[in-house]
């Protein structure tokens, strides 16, 4: 593909929600059939298990490593002008941020990226945790809760104005990332073989992975040649969720990557479910489990925003171009799911019992 033809024929911002859109479809397609779902994962460690969701998620991320790093040493992009990279990260938005999206998601059920996938096959519940995440995000971007987001965010910063690159911190050569990403996935693969996960499976939990270093690689491809300044990005949905639902409310809304990458992952979910036969209207089991979701809901879309990405866009995209503070934020999102799911669902199901 000739991208400059591309970029002259229908501009730079059209281009960047193409690629969004591309991205998107991918993911979706792929984390449809997987059902990769860092809630699912983090819930069976916290009961003692590594079954097939953890290692589902240890192929998805060890894969988004393998890749992006694999492109990182070919030149295909360059993770230290990404985003998240070129800018101070939030040690206390990691941890603070990361325990309430990790709390969250339990509660909803779902991340945030997992409720666009089930939106997508029919699934109400997820249409309105997804709403309320993205209504949430947005406060916390530039409304009611942007002044406690960001009191939150400075109490610790990195220092020298940028975020902290965990193999340059730890003096790892440049292939680091790549092995470190290898030896991961060989631990996903064992465990799969424990668990007898089916090849196609395992194949689409790569395409996740895939999609990650996809959306890098464009956008690095458009940034080298654009004339006004591009975002280096890929698959995350806090800042993408919020973004794309002012899109739709706002006459002088532009299209970005972001606008593109949420419509995709519907495209793309909703095609491989339908393919799959898997669609189906589901609605919410009582109101219990609505006011759950509805909590949840509302702390990840904070939580998200103050870790600087969700389960998708700290845990594996920036997990990916090792980031730090993306790196502190997926630890503490587990600890934060398996704290709440002792403590909500454990703890409910033994006073019930």
């Amino acid at each position: 593909m000739d991208l400059v033809a591309v970029v002259e024929r229908i501009g730079e911002a059209p281009t960047a929600a193409l690629f969004g859109l591309i991205t998107g479809v991918v993911f979706g397609i792929a984390a449809q059939r997987s059902r990769f779902c860092l809630r699912a994962a983090t819930v069976e460690f916290a009961r003692g298990a590594m079954g097939d969701k953890v290692s589902v998620w240890l192929l998805t991320f060890s894969t988004a490593v393998v890749w992006v790093q694999g492109a990182q040493l070919l030149g295909l992009m360059d993770s230290a002008d990404a985003r998240m990279m070129a800018v101070p990260g939030s040690w206390s938005g990691a941890i603070i941020g990361g325990l309430m999206f990790g709390a969250g998601m339990v509660l909803a059920r779902g991340c945030s990226g997992r409720l666009l996938v089930l939106a997508a096959t029919g699934n109400l519940r997820s249409v309105v945790s997804g709403l309320i995440f993205a209504v949430v995000a947005q406060m916390s971007l530039v409304g009611l809760l942007a002044p406690l987001r960001d009191r939150l965010a400075a109490l610790w910063t990195t220092s020298g104005g940028r975020n902290m690159n965990l193999l340059t911190t730890l003096g790892l050569p440049e292939y680091g990332g790549l092995v470190i990403g290898v030896l991961i996935a060989l631990l996903a693969l064992v465990l799969s073989r424990r668990n007898r996960i089916g090849a196609q499976r395992l194949v689409f939990a790569s395409g996740v992975g895939f999609s990650v270093a996809l959306g890098w690689v464009l956008t690095y491809s458009l940034a080298q040649i654009a004339f006004e300044p591009t975002q280096i990005e890929s698959a995350t949905f806090t800042g993408p969720s919020a973004h794309t639902l002012m899109f739709f409310l706002e006459r002088n809304a532009v299209l970005e990557f972001d606008v593109g990458l949420v419509p995709g992952v519907f495209i793309g979910a909703m095609i491989a479910a339908s393919l799959a036969g898997e669609m189906r209207f589901q609605a919410f089991d009582g109101p219990v489990t609505m006011r759950k979701a509805m909590i949840g809901a509302a702390l990840m879309g904070f939580g998200g925003m103050l870790a600087g990405g969700c389960a998708i866009g700290a845990g594996v995209t920036g997990g990916s171009i090792f980031a730090g503070t993306a790196w502190a934020a997926l630890f503490f999102m587990w600890v934060g799911a398996m704290i709440t799911d002792f403590m909500v669902d454990q703890t409910g199901r033994t006073v019930a019992a």
